[in-house]
């Protein structure tokens, strides 16, 4: 299963907890990473005031179900010592899982498509570093989306 996995990170050096979250990823059990976008800054999107992000995309192959993957990447933000105080605060590492293949889920702990996914230029312009020709489940191809998403407030890091 194609598996594309968001990521994010705006404290502790950004920079560095994506780049070794790539790393994480590329060791996951059962999974390989096929790809991986440039470095992204964004303006924060949230309550209060935040530093900006540093955002990226990855796409792995994994044989993990949906759930396992979950828990994989949770694990992962625990071990940057990711903290749950509040929705969309500022994070040390945030792993989203944006698309499974062309699967539609929906239950308690995991929607996918991740439900902003088409709202957010820091999702958006990274999935197409990776896959540009990425068309959603409901048909929906990536670069329409894009051209409805402008860059406000997001630069290419490398």
């Amino acid at each position: 299963m194609l598996a594309y996995i968001g990521l994010g990170s705006n404290l502790e050096n950004p920079r560095a907890q994506v780049e070794l979250a790539f790393t994480e990823l590329a060791a996951l059990p059962d999974c390989e990473l096929v790809a991986r976008s440039a470095l992204y800054g964004s303006t924060a999107v949230g309550p209060g005031e935040q530093p900006d992000y540093v955002n990226a995309a990855a796409l792995l192959q994994t044989e993990l179900t949906p759930l396992a993957l979950l828990d994989a990447l949770q694990a992962i933000e625990q071990s940057h010592r990711r903290v749950r105080i509040e929705h969309w605060g500022p994070r040390t590492l945030d792993l989203d899982i944006l698309l499974l293949d062309q699967q539609t889920i929906e239950s308690e702990r995991l929607k996918v498509p991740h439900p902003y996914l088409t709202q957010r230029n820091f999702v958006l312009y990274p999935l197409a570093d990776i896959a540009p020709e990425l068309h959603l489940p409901d048909g929906r191809n990536l670069q329409e989306l894009i051209a409805l998403c402008p860059r406000d407030g997001l630069a290419r890091l490398e």
